[in-house]
């Protein structure tokens, strides 16, 4: 069930009706209500998918159960290895397998060896590279000992289930969005209406802009050798755009969505396309994704209290783990990499948090510095948006050469 479309505009008024007005003296009746809701909502594309949500979730409850009692060590270690191994090896499976057969198809047959490529017609489960992560923030933390494990069945499943987040995030904490489900509830006005406005704002974003633009991108994209190298900037450009409101306009509408049933979730963009570096702008761009790489890769790897090689590394495991999450193709590889060779120079000579306050905060406009600092950054992401827009590394490379041309400069009308 898509945010913008006609099943969820029935969907959405009848679940709050319902949850306000029938099942409102009772918390866990609220809750049973969300987890029933979330199943329907996410069960609407395909039911299969529900039971591998539910089968994978019910694997992370009781592990968490398990480590509530549990005070040795190495048996901790251990339960926590078999809740990643389960989370991380059905994604993998799903999101990645075929990647991986024909990448190994691609090496043996570079040495001389021929193998049939192994493919699987596996359809990919909604949302689960953003449910799996939300998983596993709750056994991490509870390893960690940083949050206490909850003994309801209902309220976990809420927590992983909450439809407004399920699919296109942000990917929530178990430690801020667990607890939410434990307190009880009141309606408040004035937070149904910010979440509505907000709801509508998201809905503008994806529709009118996201949508819109996607038209014009799809069409440059996919015939570039026809296109000047002035147009090809353009549909970067464009893309930029449509890719920040797509996924800016649906988290949106998930924390307006969250709102409107008395939940707070945390926010995932604050205008990135104004930070001033690298650095800044993957603290304001899809935030909820790049807290969960720091806090739970980043940081357990050492992070940037180690020497300037170990910092090397996790900066770029980080950044290439990112782009592989977003999809199973050599271009988010590469726009994961890119990324990191624009952070490392900053990373190194300690300037990677240079840009931590609001620009131009108290003045009516950047400074000149600023400005450019912001034109430089936003050009450099929007190279690596090509990359992550692009079919193929080959298509990338020579959408490229195009806009590096004598055609950067032909004025195209269509």
């Amino acid at each position: 069930m898509l945010f913008n479309s006609i099943d969820f505009a029935i969907f959405l008024p009848i679940v709050f009706l319902l949850y306000w007005f029938v099942f409102n003296k009772y918390l866990k009746a609220q809750n049973i209500l969300i987890v029933a809701s979330s199943f329907l909502f996410y069960g609407w594309w395909d039911w299969r998918f529900l039971l591998l949500m539910i089968g994978s979730a019910s694997v992370d409850f009781i592990v968490g159960r398990k480590l509530k009692n549990q005070e040795d060590k190495v048996k901790r270690k251990y339960l926590l290895i078999a809740s990643i191994c389960v989370n991380l090896g059905i994604l993998g499976f799903f999101k990645y397998f075929n990647f991986f057969a024909a990448n190994f198809v691609d090496a043996f047959t570079f040495f001389g060896f021929e193998f049939d490529m192994i493919s699987l017609r596996i359809i990919l489960p909604v949302g689960i590279s953003f449910y799996t992560f939300q998983a596993l923030s709750y056994t991490i933390d509870v390893y960690r000992k940083k949050l206490e494990p909850t003994s309801s069945v209902i309220d976990f499943f809420a927590f992983i289930s909450f439809f407004p987040q399920l699919v296109a995030g942000p990917i929530e904490r178990a430690t801020n969005l667990l607890p939410q489900f434990y307190r009880f509830r009141t309606f408040n006005y004035q937070k149904a209406v910010d979440g509505l406005r907000q709801i509508l704002w998201g809905l503008f974003k994806k529709i009118v802009i996201a949508d819109t633009s996607s038209e014009f991108v799809n069409q440059i994209f996919g015939n570039y050798s026809d296109y000047s190298g002035s147009t090809l900037v353009l549909a970067a450009v464009m893309f930029a755009f449509q890719i920040y409101c797509d996924f800016s306009g649906y988290s949106d509408i998930a924390i307006g969505t969250a709102r409107l049933f008395g939940f707070d979730l945390m926010r995932n963009f604050a205008f990135p396309y104004f930070s001033r570096d690298i650095a800044e702008f993957w603290r304001r761009w899809h935030i909820s994704l790049s807290t969960w790489f720091r806090d739970y890769v980043y940081i357990p790897l050492g992070g940037s209290r180690a020497s300037q090689g170990i910092k090397l590394r996790n900066t770029f495991i980080i950044f290439i783990v990112s782009g592989f999450w977003h999809g199973a193709n050599w271009t988010f590889i590469v726009w994961g990499a890119l990324n990191a060779l624009y952070f490392i120079p900053l990373l190194l000579s300690n300037k990677n948090r240079t840009h931590i306050d609001v620009v131009a905060q108290g003045k009516s406009l950047p400074s000149l510095k600023d400005t450019v600092n912001i034109f430089t950054t936003f050009s450099l992401t929007t190279l690596a948006w090509i990359f992550f827009r692009s079919a193929s590394l080959e298509d990338s490379i020579y959408y490229i050469n195009q806009i590096f041309s004598y055609s950067l400069f032909y004025i195209t009308l269509f």
